[in-house]
Parts: C-alpha cells; structure tokens; sequence
C-alpha cells in the first residue's frame, strides 16, 4: 500500500518532509504563488508552490524547467483531480487552514477529474444521481463515520453484555408479517420474498437457547411512499431477548444502547457535528418518558390537534406534536408510546392480560419521528394461532415460524429500528437520503 499521511496527523508532525494524497478541491492560481486545498478522507490542507511562469532566456537549467512543469501542472488541475504530493511541512499559524501548509516538491497527478456536474447548490435528486461525487463533501463524510462511531458503540454494548450476533436471511419462503409491503420473486419452481423484517428468525434464535441476540442488516419494503423517511431497502438494528417479564424490559434495554450509541458520538464527533452542522449533540438522560398511546393522543388533542385516523394509531404529525410536549415538559428529544391497540400490532405481540385489546408494544420517537417499534412476544403457540386468524392470517402459510414455539420458547422481546432514521434526526437532516449510503425508493434504483 503507498505510504502516506493523513492530513488529520499533519498536526502532530515536526515541519520537514511529507506524502499526502487525496483530491483537489480548489486552485488559487496566482501570478507569483498557487495555492491548493488538497482533500482526504480525513481532511483537507494547504498546498504552495512559488509560481514560475517563464524561463530565462539566457539558459534553462535542469531545475527551472521542473519547477515551469510543476507550475503548468498545478495551473491544469480540476476540482476533483485525485493527485499525490510530496513536499515540505510547514507550521505557520498564519495559515487559516490547519495552521500549517505543505510546499510541493513533487505533484503527481494520479487522475484527472472531469467538470464535476453538482454544485453545494444542487438539488438532492441530482445530488443523489451523482451519489459518489457528493459523498466527498466534508459533511457526507462526517455522517458515515458518525454511523461507525455509533454502530460501534452499539455493538461494544451487546458484546459486552454478551449478546449473540446472527445474520439472517433475507430470502423467504413466506412473509414475515403480512404480505403487505413484500417483494415478491421467482425462486426456481417456486416463489420468495424479501424479508420485511428478521423477525422471525430473532425469534428462531430464543427457541434454539441463544438467550440474546442482535443484527444488523438490510431489510425490504415494498412501500410506495415518496416521505422524507421512507425507503424501500434499508439498514435495520435489530435485537431480541429471552426471559423478561414485559415491553419494559426491552425498553430499558432500548434506551440504554441509545446512550452508548449517543454518547460515544458525542465524544468522537461533537465538536464536528456543531461545526458542520450548527449542532449541540447530548446524550440523553435515563429513563426515557413512557406514554401510553391512547394518553399521547388525548395529550395532543387538548392541544389542538385531533388525530384523524380511523384506526387505533397516531400519525406522523401526532408524532410531532407529542414530542413538542416531552420536549417542554419533560425537556427529553425521546419519548417511548406505548400499549398500541392490537388491531394495530402484527399478530405475535403479547396483549395485555387484563386488556386483550392492548398489546405490550411500544414506538420510540425521537425529535418527532418514529424509530422503532419493540414489544414483548407471544411465546404460546396456541395463542399465537389464535392471534393469527383473528388478524385474517392463515396458520398453514406460517408453518415454519409456528414450529418454533411447539418445543418450547422462554419469554422474550426486542425491537427493530431504522439506522438512517436515527442518523437524520441526530443530525437535523431533511430525508434519509442524506444519511443513507446509495438510497433506494420506488424510483431510484441508481447508482
């Protein structure tokens, strides 16, 4: 691999010399001095060349001719131009940038860029046609390492707490909810799915006695929505645990990975996230508010909005207004609702043993949107069945899931959420298409 230095390390080197490497981002091409600002993954940084527009008539040395090639070749270079430098480095604290600059000694251009076709100014919809150029924005960059920042951390937390991690798979025999918002495909001489969720399998994992487990993989709806929040492939968190006694349980569990996540990006990233996108980041406090959602809706109708759904649920802008409320009340971005009405719940969430219309499941919001949905399971074959036909579901199509539960399955419980959701409500960003790698909707499929 060729050796370099990362313009984030510059910092901490003595002046003397230096290999960096990274692509243009602007050229100041002065009669006697050019300037470059020479990005990297980690960062960006001046370079200086003293210009040397001619040679001298008289006699051209070996040098001179080098430094008119060297100057020629900077004054050539597009936005975007991937080149290797070495040269010297120079502690100035005159310099705005960095307080430090490389003189160039020796510029190789490694390729040259085309006219880059976006601009800051661009619209998403072709800002996302040319995903890979915009990705080279400081700001695209910082929201990726957020994401392994907070992943990590999410991960320290299970392993520490030794949970199992499992990859599921995504293709199906029979849907894993509802066939609602399935891809359908052919498989050989017969048909499959995408999986809407791993549901089923996190479940599978409590059967076979893995105690705690988690994933974290794609996961496929066929929704055609065109929301800011909304995608049809998307990176889902999932976790599930045997042996609990409620969806209380799983909330702690929830809110505690939430302050790990947080709190490892607010050290790591803080600084960053304020400079780049005008953000205080904190970690939440625990625990997080709990409402029951017949409570929330009340809450936000005497408020003034009157959720007009015809079922049990609230809506987008019911979310909004209840997190106005946590937020002056109770001074928190999250609030669990909790206790959906079963009408509104997949067939596997536990009810409510006094109040079979309830179920003990919860959403998470977070700064007025929805991240999450978790809840206890039903781990009782025969009520399962009987849940699933009271929800017009056939128990022959759900074979394979029901045999987990005929041998035997603890208590359990988990949830599922939505990795760009998080990020873009962290980061105060309009669409999960900014804080998703290559975004899939119902009409993009590219790049």
């Amino acid at each position: 691999m060729t050796s370099r230095t990362l313009i984030k390390n510059l910092a901490a080197l003595p002046d003397g010399p230096v290999s960096v490497a990274g692509w243009v981002d602007t050229v100041r091409d002065q009669k006697k001095v050019q300037f470059v600002i020479l990005r990297d993954e980690t960062g960006a940084v001046q370079l200086v060349n003293p210009a040397v527009r001619e040679l001298d008539p008289e006699g051209v040395s070996v040098g001179a001719a080098e430094a008119l090639a060297l100057t020629e070749s900077i004054s050539g270079l597009s936005h975007g131009t991937f080149v290797r430098v070495m040269g010297e480095l120079k502690h100035d604290e005159r310099v705005k940038l960095g307080g430090l600059e490389v003189k160039i000694g020796d510029l190789e251009v490694v390729t040259a860029a085309l006219e880059i076709p976006i601009a800051a100014d661009s619209g998403l919809d072709k800002r996302m046609d040319w995903r890979f150029l915009d990705l080279r924005h400081p700001k695209q960059n910082l929201i990726f390492r957020i994401q392994t920042t907070f992943l990590h951390a999410l991960r320290t937390y299970w392993v520490e707490h030794e949970f199992v991690e499992v990859q599921t798979p995504k293709l199906m025999a029979s849907p894993s909810e509802s066939r609602a918002e399935l891809f359908q495909l052919e498989y050989f001489d017969t048909t499959a799915y995408l999986a809407q969720s791993p549901q089923h399998f996190k479940q599978m994992a409590q059967s076979a006695g893995f105690g705690k487990i988690f994933e974290v993989g794609p996961a496929f709806r066929a929704d055609p929505s065109f929301t800011s929040r909304h995608a049809t492939e998307f990176t889902s968190i999932d976790t599930e645990v045997s042996w609990i006694d409620t969806h209380e349980d799983v909330m702690r569990l929830h809110e505690e990975l939430m302050v790990a996540g947080f709190t490892a990006v607010v050290e790591k990233h803080g600084a960053e996230v304020a400079e780049l996108f005008g953000i205080e980041l904190t970690v939440p406090t625990t625990p997080f508010p709990r409402i029951p959602l017949a409570e929330a809706k009340q809450i936000v109708a005497d408020h003034g909005y009157v959720v007009p759904r015809a079922d049990a649920d609230m809506d987008p802008e019911g979310e909004r207004r209840i997190s106005q409320y946590v937020k002056e009340t109770y001074g928190h971005d999250f609030v669990f609702l909790t206790d959906y009405a079963s009408t509104i719940r997949p067939f596997y969430h536990m009810r409510h043993e006094d109040d079979p219309s309830l179920t003990k499941s919860y959403d998470l919001i977070y700064n007025g949107t929805e991240i999450s949905t978790g809840a206890q399971r039903e781990h009782r074959v025969e009520v399962l069945v009987a849940q699933a036909e009271s929800m017009g579901l056939d128990p022959e199509e759900l074979g394979t899931y029901l045999e987990f539960f005929k041998y035997g399955v603890p208590p359990h419980g988990g949830f599922g959420m939505g990795l760009a959701r998080v990020l873009m409500l962290m980061l105060g960003e309009g669409s999960i298409r900014e804080t998703t790698y290559l975004f899939r909707g119902p009409t993009r499929l590219l790049p």
